[in-house]
């Protein structure tokens, strides 16, 4: 493969708000705002980019994924399982539980599928064996599409559906899958890109979305940059981020044009704060190649 360097215009900051672990930004069409989440600040929030204001509701454990319910509120992964929130985050009803070890497991990425359904990883926090999974979630239930998984990252769907790219963010590997919109059902898993550990490519991939041209945007955490791949898996273009641990992107703005991005602050040291003070802020991207609208949790699928 071909390394472009660097590209564009690098991210700049829209939002200094000093997160812990930002995730999961999500942005709504309707309202032309971005809802994200601050993972270990057990916050969701509510971005309105024209006012530039930030609404934060505290959430009752830590939060890792949200997606836009079909008639208002919020299908969230947590700790516990996937829950149903009010529009400002309170907890209605659990959906599906975590089957796996709450003290050593908590939902991750996670997003709605074409259809509706949410698809949502765990996240094995001692990295001890591989023991998250990625599950779907419809009016069947719970189901597990893949197992053996450190660090569930990285959904995202190409324009017709067809196609789920995962990544397992401590393997350095971006998967993908045939996946049939029909019934969530997911085959033929195959690497998509394997970053190296050192040298040019080091950083992680984290989370991630598709334009309308199908390529994948993803976010290197430890790496301070953001890259796109063709769907052939050809690097095409890579963005620096005045941080160095961008999290996840999501296309918005009037025109899906803007590429939105969430970083962490929690636990990093102190000269890497002292040089990156944004960190934890949403930072954004004018970009030529729009997104596609985020499909709405329907609970009906």
């Amino acid at each position: 493969m071909t390394t472009v360097v660097t590209t564009g215009q690098p991210f700049s900051c829209v939002l200094d708000a000093r997160a812990k672990l930002g995730e999961s930004p999500v942005w709504s069409v309707a309202e032309q705002a971005l809802y994200w989440v601050d993972i270990k600040g057990r916050a969701l929030n509510r971005f309105d980019p024209a006012a530039g204001t930030n609404r934060a509701w505290a959430v009752p454990e830590d939060i890792g994924c949200v997606g836009l319910r079909k008639g208002g509120g919020f299908v969230a992964g947590m700790r516990s399982g996937l829950w149903e929130l009010d529009g400002e985050g309170r907890p209605l009803a659990l959906l599906a539980a975590n089957p796996e070890d709450h003290a050593a497991s908590r939902f991750n990425d996670g997003r709605a599928d074409p259809a509706g359904r949410f698809l949502a990883g765990t996240l094995d926090e001692p990295k001890a064996g591989g023991k998250a999974h990625l599950y779907r979630l419809d009016r069947r239930g719970l189901a597990a599409l893949a197992g053996g998984i450190l660090t569930s990252n990285g959904l995202a769907f190409s324009p017709d559906g067809r196609t789920l790219y995962h990544s397992d963010t401590p393997t350095f590997t971006v998967y993908r899958y045939r996946y049939d919109p029909a019934t969530g059902e997911v085959s033929d898993r195959e690497v998509f890109v394997r970053l190296e550990p050192t040298g040019d490519d080091r950083g992680r991939p984290d989370g991630a979305a598709v334009d309308s041209e199908g390529c994948y945007w993803t976010a290197l955490y430890e790496g301070g940059r953001v890259r796109r791949y063709a769907p052939t898996g050809a690097l095409l273009s890579e963005h620096p981020v005045p941080a160095r641990c961008p999290t996840m992107v999501a296309f918005g703005g009037p025109d899906l044009r803007t590429l939105y991005l969430t970083t962490a602050s929690a636990g990093r040291p102190v000269e890497e704060l002292e040089r990156f003070p944004q960190s934890g802020g949403i930072f954004a991207l004018a970009v030529d190649a729009p997104g596609l609208p985020e499909p709405l949790v329907d609970p009906d699928v």
